[in-house]
């Protein structure tokens, strides 16, 4: 028995058989492209860092902000490179065995040269797991060699100098440099706060009534010095 194919449907068979596959792979193939395309373009943040990893490995290269062309394959991780503070309050001892309250702010910012390498030994959260118990450690250490006194009125800049000293060697190895350390306040107990407070007035007091008796022995020797001349001139 013949059967009869009408014009064109040989082609559109023959198109669903072998062209539309062919589409579809070049799509396919389009789109994987185009994906990959994408993923080798990557933009850094102004005031950040990027570090590359490869399949979890820190490549070691460092991207300065801006757009950049990378191997896809590749991940982007920025770091911050801009000046942070870190605020701590702490409960710290004076050489004496007293406890204060020291508010301490440090000011810092991630060296981009050492960035790959802080990313890689230590990690984004940086800050928690280097900065902030270097920083605890370094002002117990530092108020330990002061008496309560001396931080409470004349020491302050001395404490803040040791703790940046401190810090700069042990962070500046590490890929951190330390621009200042600040002592916003120091709180002693109370009864000592008094007792300084008390002492300082007493101090002033003296130191003003010693001047009160220098003014006043000073006045008596220029009356004496008066006394000789007025006499001879009532002589006369």
């Amino acid at each position: 028995m013949t059967t009869y194919d009408p014009p064109g449907r040989g082609r559109i068979l023959d198109m669903q058989g072998g062209s539309l596959p062919r589409v579809v792979g070049v799509l396919v193939i389009g789109l994987l492209i185009l994906i990959l395309m994408f993923s080798a373009i990557t933009r850094v943040d102004s005031g950040a860092v990027g570090v590359l990893t490869l399949f979890g490995r820190v490549t070691g290269e460092a991207l300065p902000e801006g757009i950049h062309l990378i191997n896809p394959l590749k991940t982007n991780h920025e770091l911050s490179i801009r000046t942070q503070e870190i605020k701590e309050t702490a409960s710290v001892p004076s050489s004496e065995g007293l406890v204060m309250n020291l508010d301490t702010s440090l000011i810092y910012h991630l060296n981009p040269d050492k960035a790959a390498d802080v990313f890689q030994k230590i990690g984004p959260n940086y800050v928690e797991v280097l900065i902030e118990p270097d920083l605890r450690a370094a002002i117990r250490e530092a108020t330990a060699s002061h008496t309560a006194n001396a931080l409470y009125t004349g020491e302050r800049e001395m404490v803040a100098k040791q703790i940046l000293d401190q810090l700069a060697n042990l962070l500046g190895q590490r890929g951190l440099i330390v621009e200042s350390v600040l002592l916003r306040d120091i709180q002693l107990p109370a009864t000592l706060k008094a007792s300084i407070e008390a002492k300082q007035q007493a101090e002033q007091e003296s130191l003003a009534m010693s001047f009160r008796l220098q003014k006043e022995t000073q006045e008596a020797q220029r009356n004496a010095l008066k006394l000789p001349a007025s006499a001879t001139s009532s002589k006369s």
